[in-house]
């Protein structure tokens, strides 16, 4: 522990992603407390006091936490910061969503706690890694249709960092037109044969806070002739390696998408 005076020393992280990126910076001493939903490291929901979910936050337990830092994400979250900063708190804000926003958040984080270099060396980690998942994908034959699906009832795709990183991988997005929306409620297919009529090769399945369900997509009327039911390639992806825009979706993430790509492309 190097305790740097003048820089954050207790932080509340209101997402997981700011947490995992602390503990990689092995900077987790700072953490007094985390999000309900963190899930990685494993080890932080043993450690740390969960004082939020994403929408809500236990106010007074984080007040009485004493931090001279709190980390949030989003406009999901501006009203739990509006009511912080009225309390007197310092809190931050990112709103990142695209990887190199990710990469962004990292750096900025580092810089935050004074902790430039090392948030440096890992960023560029990260982007070592991204470079050979490009790499092996510039090496497959084929590059599949993928449809990446959020959410079920309605429809929702389009996640920008997912986006990005189906293609570093290997595949084409079958709605790029809504990577750019980084709200939920821009980014929902109002016609569900849309999907069909964008024939993708792969669908993959990440629903916040559910089992994704291939035989309930294969059922949908319309969806039948779809190459990727056809097929079988209906594929879950965790959603805590994919949904949180940080160091999970840039590794395990990515490569868990990558390795369907790869199965899909090798088939003669």
């Amino acid at each position: 522990m190097t305790e740097n005076s003048g820089f954050p020393q207790r932080i509340v992280c209101l997402t997981e992603e700011t947490t995992e990126t602390l503990y990689l910076l092995g900077e987790d001493w700072r953490i007094v407390g985390i999000s309900g939903f963190t899930v990685r490291p494993p080890q932080a929901r043993r450690e740390k006091p969960r004082v939020s979910a994403f929408t809500s936050a236990r106010i007074g337990r984080i007040i009485e936490l004493r931090p001279d830092l709190v980390l949030g994400f989003s406009d999901l979250q501006a009203d739990i910061a509006a009511e912080l900063v009225r309390a007197g708190l310092e809190v931050h804000v990112f709103n990142h969503r695209s990887v190199a926003e990710i990469l962004r958040m990292v750096r900025t984080l580092g810089g935050m706690i004074g902790c430039q270099g090392k948030a440096e060396a890992l960023a560029g980690q990260l982007e070592a890694g991204l470079a050979r998942v490009r790499e092996r994908a510039a090496g497959f034959a084929r590059r599949p249709r993928v449809y990446f699906e959020e959410w079920d009832d309605p429809l929702i795709s389009g996640i920008g960092w997912v986006s990005e990183l189906v293609t570093l991988a290997g595949g084409e997005e079958c709605f790029p037109e809504l990577a750019g929306q980084a709200l939920g409620r821009n980014r929902i297919i109002a016609d569900r044969l849309e999907v069909p009529r964008r024939a993708p090769d792969i669908v993959l399945g990440s629903w916040c806070g559910k089992k994704f369900r291939p035989g309930s997509v294969a059922a949908r009327p319309g969806w039948g002739a779809i190459p990727a039911v056809r097929d079988g390639y209906l594929r879950e992806i965790k959603s805590s390696i994919i949904l949180q825009p940080g160091p999970a979706a840039l590794t395990d993430g990515v490569h868990a998408i990558q390795e369907v790509i790869a199965e899909w492309a090798a088939r003669p």
